[in-house]
């Protein structure tokens, strides 16, 4: 027998055996007929994820071993009820599942073995509630009594699911606080009853998390077009302002208007995104379901399609009307901070001209005292020379002053223009040397 080959463990991704396992992680519970299926969604206190300790109370006193810390899912036989419980980002489900219910339609579920007290105590929001009766027997026709004994509403919603299945429903909320659903197996395979009751939960937890969204998009809707009519008149002020001042208020009244529209989308990102991709969950779930129409009633996925759909689009609407509104707004914020630029330089460029004026007048009056320096210096220059040749002729010198003087004279304006004229420039190469 030739001899296998076994991977080291250290081989493996850290994550392969996680990973593989989570392909694995929530199977299909297995259901024969007659059974009874109450489902919970419980949705996290402030938009997280419910506490693990609710499971773990309820397991307390049955006297059951709860999930390990961090369990994403558990399923256990509690002796009156099977559950299934699993953790998502937003919300946990429970499921009690009660083998072999008699008696009339809905008159015994599982909820009569869930204490009163845990149920009172739920730190999160029950955002679904469902009651699953799974039961054999023929196909029921339209107009079958006890079919609208247990859905009175006008409104009922019927397929038949599968190969041998068939679904009922009136999708409403009903006095105890749960919806009802039934489902008779007219000629189901092994699995396959388990299978539909796990997508109607799912179906009815996802149709309900992705409507979350609405409220939010019909808030944002309106406030929307608030903000549409400011930007509107601003765009009509815009064209109007005749000056910097009126100019620099707009700019500070579509920047405030900008951070209102950034606000929203922070606020609703998410919440549109996961109302998304809840809605593909339900389609997807819908057609796992393979329902057949029975005459005279909307199926299933038609119904989903008259009454999600519609709100659905309400989102993705709004969802575009604040990215294009946030667009608009930026080009015209853009475009009037340009504008704001353009009046500042212009102001600039006039303050310089100003300024470039400034220093040619004071270069000229600079100059005119030069000159005028040079004619005070050379004036008492010559007084002091005049002196002093007046002084060597007194000595006896027969000198001619007034011709001596005459003489001096063109010397001393030359020297003294001369020495002005490199002390200024000596002057101006040490300021440039220090101004550099």
């Amino acid at each position: 027998m030739p001899e296998r080959t076994v991977l080291a463990a250290g081989l493996n991704h850290p994550l392969r055996l996680t990973l593989a396992a989570e392909l694995h992680a929530r199977p299909f519970v297995r259901l024969s007929a007659p059974a009874c299926v109450s489902h919970l969604a419980i949705h996290g206190a402030h938009g997280g994820v419910p506490d693990e300790r609710i499971l773990a109370s309820l397991c307390a006193r049955f006297g059951v071993a709860g999930p390990q810390p961090g369990a994403q899912h558990f399923f256990h036989d509690f002796g009156a009820f099977r559950l299934k419980w699993e953790c998502h980002t937003e919300f946990c489900t429970f499921s009690f599942i009660e083998q072999g219910v008699s008696g009339e339609a809905f008159a015994e579920t599982p909820m009569r073995h869930v204490p009163r007290d845990w149920l009172e105590a739920l730190s999160g929001q029950i955002i679904v509630a469902s009651h699953i009766l799974a039961e054999q027997g023929e196909a029921y026709e339209l107009d079958n009594p006890r079919l609208r004994r247990i859905f009175p509403a006008p409104l009922l919603v019927g397929s038949r699911v599968l190969a041998g299945g068939e679904l009922w429903t009136d999708l409403q909320v009903g006095p105890d606080g749960f919806s009802r659903f039934l489902l008779r197996d007219t000629g189901l395979r092994e699995m396959q009853l388990g299978r539909i009751v796990q997508r109607i939960c799912e179906i009815e937890t996802y149709t309900l998390m992705a409507l979350l969204a609405l409220p939010l998009a019909r808030d944002h809707a309106s406030r929307l077009t608030a903000i549409e009519a400011d930007v509107t008149r601003l765009g009509l002020q815009m064209q109007a302002a005749d000056d910097g001042a009126d100019e620099a208020q707009l700019l500070q009244d579509i920047s405030r208007l900008a951070a209102r529209v950034r606000s929203m989308s922070f606020d609703s990102g998410y919440r549109f995104g996961a109302a998304q991709a809840y809605y593909r969950i339900v389609r997807d779930r819908i057609g796992e379901l393979r329902e057949r129409r029975i005459e005279g009633v909307p199926t299933l996925g038609e119904f989903m399609a008259r009454r999600l759909a519609p709100a659905m689009d309400t989102c993705v609407s709004v969802a575009a009307r604040q990215e294009a509104l946030a667009n608009k707004i930026s080009r015209s914020n853009d475009l009037l901070r340009t504008r704001v630029s353009i009046a500042q330089e212009g102001q600039n460029q006039r303050v310089l001209e100003r300024l470039s004026h400034s220093a040619a007048m004071q270069l000229r009056l600079q100059q005119a005292v030069e000159g005028l320096s040079v004619v005070a210096v050379s004036y008492y220059g010559v007084g002091l020379a005049a002196y002093g040749l007046k002084a060597v002729k007194g000595w006896g010198a027969g000198l001619n002053v007034d011709g001596l003087i005459g003489v001096v004279l063109p010397l001393v304006l030359g020297a003294t223009w001369f020495g002005l004229r490199r002390l200024r420039h000596r002057l101006h190469g040490q300021t440039a040397v220090q101004g550099g």
